[in-house]
């Protein structure tokens, strides 16, 4: 299946001086948010958002929904190190390209991380940071032993992923799996198709919990207790360490808040967004 042919909307696409060309959509007027979705097989930024961007259309902000590298429409190049570093470079990059100034990150599991590593490396380009369940703050090992994680490497790594087998790890995302519709399903697996075999077992990150008194900007954050991808004690790293903080505890919700209480998501990032 070719990059054409996968049933995702098409947008921009931006050469970056890396090489990489980064898929996105650009949508709505004003303040800028760049949305980082996670690392599951199949992501994209359409897929993870498609279900709240457009009420901060409504609300009146620029939204950028991006593929990461390896993920959706994006280049997945095959040689490469999908580690924290590279993320963050890439994401630099595409900011300096667009001449995007002080920037809303919105982040999902790994595409946390690559915020928390944008505000740390480049702090003058981050304005606010809005966190879901948001990895680097833990160890690689602990994160291997979350059941969701071990079962998606199993999945992953026993052969091509259709829908069936990419219903088997996304619901491992939801509290309540009945939210997760065919088309969904569809959306993802295709993707997963054509994504290369090194793109998760070179995806190192690391634990940036100590760098976490470094960040400036206000932080907003979300977490589900039954999240069986990333520890929820996790947000208690942040409320430790971080200079302005604040973060909301939902239970019957696992990895995807965003997804599970769509309208209380949206609703709260917003308000935020508009009072502080």
């Amino acid at each position: 299946m070719s990059q054409n042919d996968l049933p995702l909307p098409t947008g921009e696409f931006a050469k970056l001086d890396n090489g990489i060309t980064l898929h996105y959509l650009d949508e709505g007027h004003g303040e800028t948010i760049i949305w980082l979705h996670g690392s599951g097989p199949g992501a994209s930024g359409y897929s993870n958002f498609k279900g709240n961007f457009p009420s901060f259309i409504e609300a009146g902000y620029r939204n950028i929904i991006l593929d990461l590298p390896g993920f959706g429409r994006s280049d997945k190049p095959d040689d490469i190190q999908y580690n924290l570093d590279f993320f963050v470079e890439t994401l630099n990059l595409f900011i300096t390209q667009l001449e995007l100034t002080n920037c809303i990150l919105l982040g999902n599991s790994l595409g946390g991380a690559i915020a928390l590593g944008q505000a740390l490396k480049h702090p003058g380009t981050v304005s606010k940071l809005l966190l879901m369940a948001p990895g680097g703050v833990e160890e690689r090992e602990t994160y291997f032993q979350m059941e969701g994680i071990r079962r998606m490497v199993e999945v992953y790594q026993s052969g091509p992923m259709g829908v069936n087998e990419m219903r088997q790890v996304m619901q491992l995302q939801l509290f309540d799996s009945s939210q997760l519709s065919d088309e969904l399903l569809e959306e993802r697996a295709a993707v997963a198709k054509t994504q290369p075999a090194n793109l998760f077992s070179t995806m190192m990150v690391p634990n940036m919990t100590e760098r976490l008194h470094e960040l400036d900007c206000p932080i907003l954050g979300f977490w589900g207790t039954n999240d069986l991808f990333n520890p929820p004690e996790g947000m208690f790293k942040f409320l430790h360490n971080a200079k302005e903080c604040r973060f909301l505890m939902l239970n019957q919700c696992g990895h995807w808040v965003q997804v599970e209480h769509e309208n209380l998501f949206n609703r709260t990032c917003i308000d935020f967004l508009k009072n502080n």
